[in-house]
């Protein structure tokens, strides 16, 4: 007689049973399709399937039935808000492949009948305002979407704040959808109330005030009891920021405390930055050799906001000192009164000189994309022009001038990012002039211009176009420094070429100078594309230009393929770049960091 099983063996075996049985039944989805939508619908239906959420997961027969079944109306559902209340929607689930397919005719679509969007009080009568609701979709006629319904509600509800009608309330907010009729009727109507004036701003300045409130004070560009706006907080907000004074800004409007008058009290906590700035590094350029740099700046000197930095950049072949002072200037515009001094000695294969500049400049932002500079220079240099034999004997020919000179700058940058533009443009535009016996060696005349658009192709991609001109008005080119002549070739000219090294040269038996020129054109088309729109990407451009006197017969073009690294701190750009002027040209690399603005 066989013994009888053990217990606890009988319970294994019926468990391995039951995992068998769920085993054999399991069921995998590899693939949903979704067939006759556009794109937007298409990823809201796969953005609302559970049974997407188990592609490539092992399930049981039970489960996959249940997720096919709930996929219909999960499809119904993620239509509603497109304005698709009746759709035809048929689910077929391929096992052998592995594929569900949903197939969806949308129908007709719920349209909006009534429209009724209006606006009670005083907001009725601001331009703004009306200009809101007549562009509130959708409109009568459009299908019915949801999404624009909702953002077109939040958007006039978030203006109605920011221009001071801090009292709206919305009065009746309905949608009803008759499918029977395929219409849906919007009745939204807001009562906006008074609006509410700007009232007293108050700067505190935490743990300590080092800057005198008086001199914030000028940045309140408005008068108290003026009516009140957002954009008046978000511009004080950047001229804060512009001064560099601070770590934190908080800018925070009360209405709940405005009293009868509706004047909107601000209360502006301000935490103070560090006061000294040490920057120091390392530096190599194939020109100027190896070096490093040192800098000093003192955010603020004193309460009234004063600010100095000191800057020495040394390197092997090209040494500069840079001092420069500050002060806050409020007339007309905000900006600046500087004062700077720079000395700098360069001996490098294109230039021998020596220069001593004192620079006194106003300059400020005229508007959101405009910023203004005018400036006057006086100028002491010294450079090689040649190098001339005496004797055998090869002698340095130094030539002298001095130049005192006004200078107007202009930049206006319209581009959706500033650290990485994917549309618009940037233009730079530099006027100067001096007149002989007005403190000039010469009379000439100058006008420089730069100019840069960008365009987004796709996700990924980037179109970047570059263009340069410039031209000295003088009959006196050769009293011109080297500082006042146009050169072409570097990073940021004509890849494929050194630093300033298209322009007429000198040549003799110990070596060659680049004596600048009195035109300058260039132009570059370079064409980026970002991995998985991710931080790396690669570059391909073709530059091309010159610096002439009177001849564009020396034209020279350069190509280069490059690597990009959307950098936290910027982007980097490393080129690799031949110019085509001659077979034997060599290779040029070329490190870029920071914006192309």
């Amino acid at each position: 007689m066989r013994p009888a099983p053990h217990p606890f063996a009988t319970a294994i075996a019926i468990a391995l049973s039951f995992l068998a049985a769920g085993a054999a039944r399991a069921a995998v989805v590899q693939r949903v399709d979704i067939v006759g939508l556009d794109e937007a619908m298409t990823q809201n239906v796969r953005l609302s399937l559970s049974l997407v959420e188990a592609i490539g997961q092992d399930v049981s027969g039970r489960r996959m039935s249940y997720l096919v079944r709930e996929a219909e109306d999960e499809t119904r559902e993620a239509l509603a808000p497109f304005g698709y209340y009746s759709p035809t929607i048929e689910v077929k689930r391929d096992r052998d492949d592995q594929v569900v397919t949903i197939t969806v005719d949308p129908g007709e679509p719920v349209r909006v009948r009534g429209f009724k969007v209006a606006i009670d009080g005083e907001a009725a009568d601001d331009d703004y305002m009306r200009a809101e609701l007549d562009a509130f979709l959708p409109k009568p006629g459009a299908p019915f979407d949801s999404t624009l319904y909702d953002a077109g509600k939040t958007r006039i509800t978030r203006r109605l704040a920011e221009r001071g009608y801090f009292d709206a309330a919305l009065a009746e907010h309905r949608v009803e959808v008759t499918r029977a009729d395929h219409a849906a009727d919007i009745d939204l109507r807001w009562t906006s109330g008074a609006r509410f004036d700007m009232g007293h701003v108050t700067f505190v300045e935490e743990p300590a005030q080092p800057i005198d409130p008086r001199l914030l004070d000028k940045l309140v560009y408005w008068e108290e009891g003026s009516y009140y706006h957002q954009g008046k907080l978000d511009r004080l907000r950047t001229a804060l920021a512009d001064l560099d004074y601070f770590s934190g800004i908080d800018i925070e409007a009360k209405p709940a405390e405005a009293g009868a008058d509706k004047r909107v009290p601000v209360t502006v906590t301000l935490t103070p930055a560090k006061r000294s700035i040490y920057t120091y590094g390392l530096s190599y350029g194939t020109e100027s050799g190896p070096g490093a740099r040192l800098g000093l700046e003192r955010r603020y000197l004193n309460s009234r906001g004063h600010k100095a930095l000191a800057q020495v950049d040394w390197a092997q072949k090209r040494k500069t000192l840079t001092l420069q002072y500050r002060i806050p200037a409020f007339a007309w515009i905000d900006g600046w009164y500087n004062a700077s001094l720079q000395f700098a000695d360069e001996q490098t294969d294109y230039i021998d000189t020596r220069r001593a500049e004192l620079v006194a400049s106003r300059s400020g932002q005229v508007n959101r994309n405009l910023t203004a500079n005018a400036s006057l220079h006086v100028l002491r240099e010294r450079w090689a022009y040649a190098l001339a034999a005496n004797g055998g004997a090869p002698v340095v020919d130094y030539r002298y001038a001095s130049f005192v000179f006004p200078a107007l700058s202009a930049q206006y940058v319209d581009v959706d990012d500033r650290m990485f533009p994917r549309r618009g443009g940037s233009l730079n535009l530099e006027l100067r002039g001096g007149l002989q016996g007005a403190g000039s060696d010469a009379n000439f005349s100058q006008t420089h211009a730069t100019a840069n658009w960008f365009l987004g192709l796709g996700p990924t991609d980037r179109l970047l176009l570059r263009g340069e001109i410039g031209h000295t008005f003088t009959n006196a080119l050769v009293d011109m420094p080297p500082s006042l002549r146009f050169y072409a070739g570097g990073a940021r000219s004509i890849r494929g070429y050194g630093e300033r090294e298209v322009s007429p040269r000198v040549v003799t038996d110990h070596g060659f100078f680049s004596i600048g020129a009195k035109n300058v054109i260039a132009a570059s088309a370079e064409y980026e594309r970002y991995f998985g729109g991710g931080p790396w990407g690669a570059a391909a451009f073709v530059d091309s230009g010159n610096a002439f006197n009177g001849s564009l017969a020396d034209w020279r073009s350069g190509v280069g393929v490059g690597v990009r690294w959307r950098s936290p701190v910027g982007p980097v750009r490393i080129d690799v770049a031949r110019g085509l002027d001659h077979p034997d040209s060599k290779f040029q690399v070329y490190l870029s960091i920071g914006a192309q603005l």
